[in-house]
């Protein structure tokens, strides 16, 4: 740098850039009115870009940014860009001065847009970085299937990013997410409708997928009205990591197998097997085949690990059903292999949990329907195999629903992992009782933080390699 030039910090290059914007086709300039007790930061650049695969990416940038940008990994869904969790958040954030961009990740592809979507959003912070300059900080968010894409970011991402916040991360990653959901829709197939078809993997079209959806969604329908079909349920739901505990009702006894069981069906009433379905097609799109399998599992074995067997063992006595009779002809039945090379893809793409190059802090509500609070101790004994177990901080909202965290939650989670970046060391700043404190005093919309261990993930630790599908 030449004599007499001063280097130029983050909101110098950001008043530069807002100078500049209007002559740039990429990029759009707006401003937006914020609460009048924050109007001095309410003026906000908003910047879009595309990158070289047709990903779209955008940024919302504060007049008075802090110089931390925040890069957002959005969920499954429509390949739309995306730069918050949630439009509250992004209120919030940016009267506080924070930076957020993100990416739509590759508009060609799949929802399950894993092939790209890391590297979409390293493109992104690139062609941001290119027209704000580099941020003092940056740290990585990322929600649901951002998530995974966070968590792999966090592995990745050593010297472009400085921490990342997970929140319902979907951690475990695309293998067993497909594997625990086949053991439950095989158990129904199997159970409640014997004799009759229903294709489970492989599916030709979406339609296909959605079809398995009504038919296996009817069956349990049908099965409610029972004892028997009601115990049934219970162990599909047990194989699917199915929480015991629906919005709007209060959380059952830890005994009170019957209202368990009721409120496991409630989510299935509210069409979740319409998104295993609609999941599992976008996955087989990405990995170019099914990357799940059954043959070899031993459904005795399967259940014994869950959280859940003592409430299946209780109601099938009540419904003098024979367990151990179901469990056996649901392993000797067992046969759907998988496509091995849609099994490496999607170790290659959509997985998480080999180490960990940044700090990172997952959040997740205890009774998530659609992206488990297992998969969190799955990830976490991931990340410890690895050695990277102190980087890895866990946090639990006690809460029903996917991605269901107050705005007051969120911001306290960002500023524990903030200070983890700033001083080197968690010390009890990711604690439930430090993160109720913080999340409480924004003086927000509420928290829930709790003290909270996750069962294991009920997808088997020793499941048999997968089968060779011929």
């Amino acid at each position: 740098m030449p004599a007499g030039i001063r280097p130029r910090t983050p909101r110098t290059r950001l008043r530069i850039a807002l100078a500049t914007l209007a002559t740039l086709t990429s990029a759009t300039l707006v401003t937006s009115p914020a609460p009048a007790a924050q109007a001095d930061t309410a003026a906000t650049a908003h910047l879009t870009g595309t990158l070289s695969d047709g990903a779209t990416w955008i940024a919302d940038v504060p007049t008075h940014w802090n110089g931390t940008l925040l890069l957002f990994s959005h969920g499954f869904g429509p390949t739309v860009a995306q730069d918050a969790p949630s439009a509250a958040v992004r209120s919030e954030l940016l009267a506080e001065g924070y930076a957020m961009a993100g990416s739509s990740y590759d508009p060609h592809g799949s929802m399950w847009a894993l092939n790209s979507a890391e590297h979409d959003q390293f493109g992104t912070l690139d062609a941001v970085t290119a027209k704000l300059g580099t941020p003092r900080r940056t740290l990585a968010v990322g929600q649901s299937m951002g998530g995974l894409v966070n968590a792999q970011i966090a592995r990745d991402g050593a010297g472009r990013v400085d921490g990342a916040l997970g929140l319902c991360g979907l951690v475990a990653g695309g293998t067993d997410l497909d594997n625990y959901q086949l053991d439950a829709e095989y158990a129904i197939a199997r159970l409640l409708l014997p004799g009759q078809e229903a294709g489970l993997v492989r599916f030709g079209s979406a339609d296909d997928a959605a079809a398995t959806a009504k038919k296996l969604t009817d069956a349990v329908t049908t099965a409610q009205a029972t004892p028997q079909g009601r115990a049934r349920i219970a162990l599909a739901a047990a194989f699917l990591n199915l929480p015991a505990w629906a919005p709007g009702q209060d959380r059952p006894a830890p005994s009170d197998w019957v209202r368990q069981e009721d409120q496991q069906y409630v989510w299935f009433a509210q069409g979740i097997l319409s998104f295993v379905e609609g999941g599992r097609y976008a996955v087989e799109q990405s990995a170019g085949g099914n990357n799940s399998w059954n043959r070899g599992v031993d459904y005795a074995r399967l259940l014994a690990g869950s959280v859940h067997a003592p409430q299946v063992r209780a109601l099938y006595r009540t419904a003098g059903l024979d367990l151990d009779a179901d469990l056996a002809s649901l392993t000797r039945s067992a046969s759907i292999t998988a496509d091995p090379a849609a099994v490496r893809a999607a170790q290659r793409t959509s997985s998480a949990g080999q180490g960990l190059g940044v700090p990172l802090l997952d959040v997740h509500a205890i009774a998530d329907n659609l992206v488990p609070v297992e998969q969190e101790r799955q990830f976490g004994d991931r990340v410890r195999r690895a050695g990277d177990g102190a980087l890895l901080r866990q946090a639990y909202v006690e809460r029903q629903g996917h991605c269901t965290f107050t705005t007051a939650e969120t911001v306290a989670a960002l500023r524990a992992l903030e200070h983890r970046v700033t001083t080197g060391h968690w010390d009890d700043a990711a604690t439930p009782g430090a993160l109720q404190k913080s999340a409480t005093a924004l003086g927000l919309d509420g928290a829930a933080y709790i003290p909270y261990r996750p069962a294991q993930l009920t997808v088997g630790r020793d499941r048999p390699k997968y089968p060779t599908h011929h």
